[in-house]
Formats: structure tokens, C-alpha cells, sequence
């Protein structure tokens, strides 16, 4: 039995595949993948892409590693996934002045005119969603208190 959990009765149930919240996830984030893809394409980003360009539409200059913590990626994911959007003309790194072990991602002018492209997807995403704006954004906010707990 795995540590730490609470002993339960045995349940039939208790393995059955849409009984399991992880794959509730795990699927829906593949269908919601699957919807953003032709919407990136139409303006030359994949969806790991797109994500980078929502932080730093946001915060313009964050170092890499505070780009890794906010995505949740770790610097050997991210570092190919940035050389290729400096690549693209997208960001520009930069070393800190103070500290040189530091990098600095910044929009380039062809990444912040992206911005103009790109605000047409969450309208997109939402009317194909089905679902009202304000139950869309309860359960935003419940995944991310699961998320946070999960994280602890």
C-alpha cells in the first residue's frame, strides 16, 4: 500500500476509469490542447510557446528561472523551448549586468506585435467551451486550489 494514505474498505468502483479525477484532467487538458493548436498555427506558435508569451505579455524581462517557476517547467525544458523562440525572432535573451549566471527573456518588437494577434483566442476558446464566462472562471480557480495543494 502507498505511505501516507488513509486506510479505506475496498471499493469496485474506486478503480473505474471515469471515477478517477486525474485522468478527468489529463483528458480534458488534451482536449483543450487539441482546440488551441489551430488557433496557435494561425499565428506561428505551439501551445508551450504561447504559454511563454502570456507571461511575458504580462512581465515583460523575468529571468529564466523565474519563467520556469511560474510555468512550472524546469530550465532543460525551457531553454530549447526559448533558443527556438529567439530563433523565430520572438524573445531575446540577455545576460543579468550584475550577474552574469542570470538570463533575461525580453519580447522582441515582432514578439509584443504577436500580442495583437493572439487576443482573439481566449473569446475563441470560451464560445467553443460552452460554458459561461463565470462557470469557466469558478473552475479556473477550483484547478488552481487543487493544483496548490497538490504542489505542497
Amino acid at each position: 500500500m502507498p505511505t501516507h494514505c488513509p486506510p479505506t474498505s475496498p471499493s469496485p468502483a474506486a478503480l473505474h476509469l471515469d471515477h478517477q479525477l486525474c485522468f478527468a484532467l489529463y483528458s480534458a487538458s488534451l482536449a483543450m490542447t487539441k482546440l488551441y493548436k489551430p488557433l496557435l498555427d494561425a499565428i506561428g506558435l505551439t501551445y508551450p510557446q504561447y504559454l511563454v508569451m502570456l507571461v511575458l505579455w504580462e512581465q515583460d524581462g523575468p529571468t529564466v528561472s523565474e519563467l520556469g517557476e511560474r510555468l512550472s517547467l524546469d530550465s532543460g525544458t525551457l531553454t530549447p523551448l526559448l533558443k527556438r523562440m529567439e530563433s523565430a525572432g520572438l524573445v531575446k535573451r540577455q545576460r543579468d549586468a550584475q550577474d552574469e549566471r542570470r538570463v533575461h527573456i525580453a519580447l522582441t518588437s515582432t514578439g509584443q506585435a504577436l500580442r495583437a494577434q493572439a487576443e482573439a483566442i481566449p473569446a475563441c476558446i470560451l464560445a467553443r467551451s460552452h460554458t459561461p464566462l463565470h462557470k469557466v472562471q469558478t473552475l479556473t480557480r477550483q484547478i488552481q486550489t487543487l493544483r496548490d495543494h497538490l504542489a505542497r
